[in-house]
């Protein structure tokens, strides 16, 4: 039988409520590739402290705001470069703070850029399929990369922030997250 407890805590009610919240928000007008989504992952994999809720919860509401924004074939490319992200979050356990939070940040956005473009030129009609197609690809994709790294900062700050702040104020929620 599973243990309610962990379900129930004001921790896991509060880092998933936050989690929805970022998702949602990839269902209003932003600016290109300006979306939670990385954020979303390395916040999940710092702070749940059950690998399979850092894991399950962020993808769980990755899909649900893809359900309402729809798919497309390089979804693939998109999910690996999330559970990914999360494998970057699980690293900051223990380490959250602006320095190393920013190079993982960075570090992440840099790793699904590359993978997301690459998906976009692996058997792409737009891309020839060398590696001439592969640069061109990625270099497309640059504004792009702008984008989503001014989004991964900004949400990240945000994400981190506003679940500093909360620990601050309601002392249950925090922890090494192990009930979480």
């Amino acid at each position: 039988m599973m243990n309610r407890t962990f379900i129930l805590s004001p921790r896991f009610a509060a880092l998933s409520s936050i989690i929805l919240l970022a998702a949602l928000s990839r269902l209003l007008p932003h600016w290109p590739n300006f979306t939670p989504v990385a954020a979303i992952a390395l916040f999940g994999g710092a702070h749940y402290g059950k690998r399979m809720q850092a894991f399950l919860v962020p993808l769980a509401a990755l899909f649900l705001s893809d359900l309402v924004l729809g798919f497309h074939h390089t979804m693939w490319a998109v999910y690996l470069g999330f559970v990914l992200t999360v494998i970057f979050g699980l690293g900051l356990r223990g380490k959250v703070a602006l320095l190393p939070l920013s190079a993982t940040v960075m570090g992440s956005s840099v790793v699904f850029f590359l993978l997301t473009n690459f998906g976009s030129w692996l058997g792409s009609p737009f891309y020839a399929q060398t590696m001439t197609g592969l640069l061109t690809a990625y270099t497309a994709g640059l504004p792009f990369f702008l984008n989503s790294l001014a989004g991964d900062l900004f949400f990240s700050g945000a994400l981190f922030g506003s679940f500093y702040w909360l620990q601050q104020r309601y002392p249950a929620l925090r922890g090494s997250g192990l009930n979480a």
